[in-house]
C-alpha cells in the first residue's frame, strides 16, 4: 500500500492517502453479466469445502511458510499473532492502490491485522505486528465485503490475507450467497505455500503479491528469519500466473483478473531489484504488470538497521527503472511522484 506522507498511526493515515484519477465515465462498470469464478464454486458447494479444508490447516497451523504448528482453532496464537478469529483493522474504499484497481469508486480494501512476515520496516506495524483491530466472525467479514460492493467499490481487496485464508474463503462463501459479485484481490506479501495457493484456484481473481527480496539473507535479516522468501515467492508467482494469467485492463479501464506484482525499491538495493526484475522478465510474460514502488521510508524498527535507515534516493529509483526496462518489462507502473 502506498504510504501517506507523515509518521502517524495507520488509522490516522487512511484519510491522507493519495487519490488516483477516476476512470473514464463513458466506459461501463462491471455489468450484470459479469460473474467471478468463485460464484460458481459457491453454487456447487466447493467454496464451502475449501474453506473447511483451509480451516483444518489451523489445527496445527500450516497456512503460511513458517508452519508454526499453533493450535489456532483452540485459541492459541501463531507466530503471526492470529488465533481462531479474524481480526480486522478497517475496511473502506481505498484510493491509494494501483490506478487499474481504483477507478472512480475505489478499491474495497479490508485491512486484516497481524502478519506472518513481520518486516522490521513495516509502515503499518501497528496493525501487522501490534495487532490493532477488532475480532470479527465470518459473517461480519462477509457483511463488510457486501457493504463495500454497495458503496460502489470495483473489487474486494483483502490486505494481508495469508494467515486468514480460511476465514476469507468461508466469508466469501457467505457473501457470494448474498449477492457479492466483485472481483477478489488477494493482496499478499508474496511468501505463500503452494498447497494453500492451489486451494485458492478459482477463488481469487486478482493476485497482488509483493516480491520483496532476491536474496534470502536479506529476507532473513529484515523479515524475521524468512530466509526462504525468494525461493517460495518465485514458486508462488508462477502458480498465481498459472491461475489468473496476465493482468490487462478491461473495457472499463480496470483490471478484473490477473497477476499484479509489487516491488518496493529499497535503499542500498537491499531488495535486489535487478535480480527481481530480471527473474520476472525471464519466467513470466514481458507484459506482466509490475509496480516499482518508490515510497520507501524508514518506519518501525528500520532505524536500528543502517542500510535501511534512510529514504530512497532519486538515483536509486531511476536505476531500478532502468534495470526493469533493460530486462524487457513492458507493463511498468512507475511511481515518480516523490521525485
Amino acid at each position: 500500500m502506498p504510504p501517506a506522507p507523515s509518521r502517524r498511526s495507520f488509522l490516522g493515515r487512511c484519510a491522507a492517502l493519495l487519490v488516483a484519477p477516476p476512470g473514464d465515465p463513458d466506459r461501463p462498470a462491471l455489468g450484470p453479466a459479469f460473474e467471478p469464478p468463485y460464484v460458481r464454486l459457491h453454487r456447487g458447494g466447493e467454496l464451502r469445502r475449501r474453506g473447511e479444508a483451509l480451516a483444518g490447516l489451523m489445527k496445527s497451523c500450516r497456512l503460511c511458510p513458517r508452519e508454526c504448528g499453533a493450535r489456532r482453532l483452540d485459541g492459541e496464537k501463531g507466530f503471526c499473532g492470529a488465533s481462531s478469529r479474524v481480526r480486522v483493522a478497517t475496511a473502506y474504499p481505498h484510493y491509494g492502490e494501483e490506478p487499474p484497481l481504483v477507478g472512480s469508486g475505489g478499491s474495497g480494501a479490508v485491512f486484516l491485522s497481524n502478519c506472518s512476515l513481520r518486516c522490521v520496516f513495516c509502515i503499518n506495524w501497528e496493525i501487522s505486528q501490534r495487532g490493532d483491530g477488532r475480532d470479527r466472525d465470518v459473517d461480519e467479514l462477509a457483511d463488510m465485503m457486501l457493504q463495500l460492493q454497495e458503496r460502489g467499490c470495483h473489487n474486494v481487496n483483502i490486505v494481508t490475507p495469508t494467515h486468514y485464508s480460511a476465514h476469507l474463503v468461508q466469508a466469501l462463501d457467505v457473501a457470494a450467497g448474498k449477492g457479492l459479485r466483485l472481483p477478489l484481490v488477494y493482496n499478499t506479501c508474496g511468501w505463500e505455500r503452494l498447497e494453500v495457493l492451489q486451494m485458492l484456484d478459482g477463488v481469487v481473481d486478482i493476485y497482488l503479491p509483493d516480491f520483496k527480496y532476491a536474496d534470502g539473507t536479506m529476507a532473513d535479516r529484515y523479515s524475521s528469519g524468512a530466509d526462504t522468501y525468494p525461493e517460495l515467492t518465485r514458486q508462488a508467482l508462477l502458480e498465481m500466473h498459472r491461475q489468473v494469467g496476465v493482468a490487462r485492463p478491461a473495457e472499463d479501464g480496470l483490471i478484473h483478473r490477473g497477476l499484479m506484482i509489487r516491488h518496493l525499491v529499497m535503499p542500498n538495493d537491499v531488495g535486489g531489484t535487478r535480480q527481481v526484475v530480471e527473474w520476472i522478465a525471464a519466467h513470466l510474460p514481458k507484459d506482466t504488470y509490475v509496480n516499482l514502488m518508490s515510497q520507501y521510508r524508514p518506519e518501525h524498527k528500520a532505524f536500528d538497521y543502517p542500510k535501511i535507515a534512510r529514504r530512497l534516493k532519486r538515483e536509486e529509483y531511476e536505476q531500478a527503472v532502468g534495470w526493469a526496462r533493460t530486462a524487457g518489462l513492458t507493463h511498468l507502473d512507475i511511481q515518480g511522484w516523490r521525485f
